[in-house]
């Protein structure tokens, strides 16, 4: 009997400290839920700003929804009719980024909080406790997925367009509907990898034994790639502020702050290593983007949006370039400071070049735009008026990510001989030793 009390024991601490842990269910739900407000303000204030509040039917909760579901990789199809005779197409594929940055910090502040001032957690604990968030977040998507569905009637005018569908019972209507299904299986995918991130970031974060050995290398670049991005949306935003008040326009300059500021400032972060994109604008609609880009992309055919293109149209634009330099030396730098002091130059320039070419690689898949909009009626192309459109905006990824390469050897090595003048960790262990 004496034998078998300490396993009895050990077994009785182990549920009592399972009852005690402080990410059990309410967490996860509380997690999942402040991730929700957060998309749903940032959203709700910039759909109000661009005059969403005013869509016809009730629509403004079903927009806002549909705009959190993109946000957060879901996929939102845009749907058309014109009668028997007509025929509507269109369709949308861009994530409004403010809103996925506002539900990303939210949800990992939630489930970084009850793991911190730990060193280390096996995976038992984290697999249990990343299923009780994904499990709440499975359900807020379904919900959300239901609630974003909404048709519109699109007026035609009073011109011999409105005559003519008037007369045939073809007026054009537009409306969105959710993939409920892809919407999870993204949308999971999506909070995985804000998840993993958030890991990998933390330095408080616990890890299992067996990763331990790999924080050295991955957490110092991870968190430099965080605050690399977070200072450029920073800049953004007062930036747009300064306009907002300077130039008018404060509605629309607040909607795009609200919904794609980040899209708008890690193109630039691209443009300023020398990446080039491809687009073009065309029909009444546009990207919520300064005047300079559109006048680029405002063309009959694709074409390139570069430094070189902007700077004909606006040499302001070479600063970019400087402050792209800045930043991404400065990342540099807060890597090499957050690494232990062991590290040799040659080493910082490598973890940086695959940190930011993998940062690059992230942002040119996530900040694309396409969208694209028409009617026709008995086979003819755009009846004209204003309804067509198109957006598109594509990055030349092999020129990105070879320029990605090329900036983190230079920026980590130049980061890693800036960084031997300030203390850091593991230098008084190596001097002892």
């Amino acid at each position: 009997m004496s034998e078998q009390t300490p396993p009895r024991r050990t077994a009785a601490q182990r549920a009592e400290q399972g009852r005690r842990a402080p990410h059990g269910w309410t967490h996860a739900l509380v997690a999942v839920l402040a991730s929700l407000v957060a998309m749903a303000v940032v959203a709700g204030l910039g759909l109000w700003a661009a005059g969403a509040a005013d869509l016809p039917g009730g629509a403004f909760p079903s927009v806002v929804a549909a705009v959190v579901v993109m946000a957060v990789g879901g996929s939102v199809g845009l749907t058309g009719d014109a009668g028997m005779i007509a025929e509507t197409n269109a369709g949308l594929s861009v994530l409004p980024l403010s809103v996925s940055l506002a539900g990303a910090l939210a949800i990992a502040a939630g489930f970084l909080r009850p793991l911190r001032h730990r060193a280390v957690a096996d995976t038992k604990e984290l697999a249990g406790w990343s299923a009780r968030i994904a499990a709440f977040w499975l359900l807020l998507l379904v919900g959300l997925g239901l609630l974003a569905r909404h048709r519109f009637t699109i007026a035609v005018g009073d011109g011999p367009v409105g005559d003519i569908t008037s007369s045939l019972g073809s007026s054009p209507k537009v409306g969105f509907e959710t993939d409920v299904p892809l919407t999870l299986v993204f949308g999971l995918l999506w909070l995985a990898g804000v998840l993993v991130l958030a890991v990998l970031a933390s330095r408080r974060a616990p890890l299992p034994p067996r990763l331990l050995r790999f924080q050295e290398s991955v957490r110092p670049a991870a968190f430099a790639m965080l605050v690399l991005l977070l200072s450029y949306v920073a800049l953004g935003v007062v930036i747009g502020l300064v306009v907002a008040v300077t130039r008018g326009h404060a509605a629309e300059t607040l909607a795009v702050l609200l919904l794609g500021l980040p899209n708008l400032v890690w193109l630039a972060f691209t443009l300023g290593l020398g990446a080039s994109w491809e687009g073009r604008v065309d029909g009444p609609f546009g990207l919520p983007m300064p005047q300079v880009l559109d006048a680029v992309l405002r063309t009959p055919h694709n074409t390139s949006l570069s430094l070189n293109t902007l700077a004909a149209q606006d040499g302001r634009v070479w600063w970019l370039l400087v402050i792209t330099a800045a930043l991404v030396l400065g990342a540099a730098f807060l890597m090499a400071a957050r690494s232990p002091v062991r590290m040799r130059a040659w080493q910082h320039a490598v973890h940086m070049a695959v940190a930011l070419t993998l940062t690059v690689l992230a942002v040119c898949l996530i900040a694309g735009v396409s969208a694209h909009y028409g009617l026709s009626l008995l086979g003819i192309g755009d009846l004209g008026g204003g309804l067509s459109g198109l957006v598109e905006l594509r990055p030349q990824l092999w020129r990105a990510l070879v320029l990605a390469v090329a900036w983190g050897l230079v920026s980590g090595f130049l980061g890693g001989l800036f960084a031997r003048r300030v203390h850091r960790r593991g230098e008084v262990e190596a001097s002892s030793a």
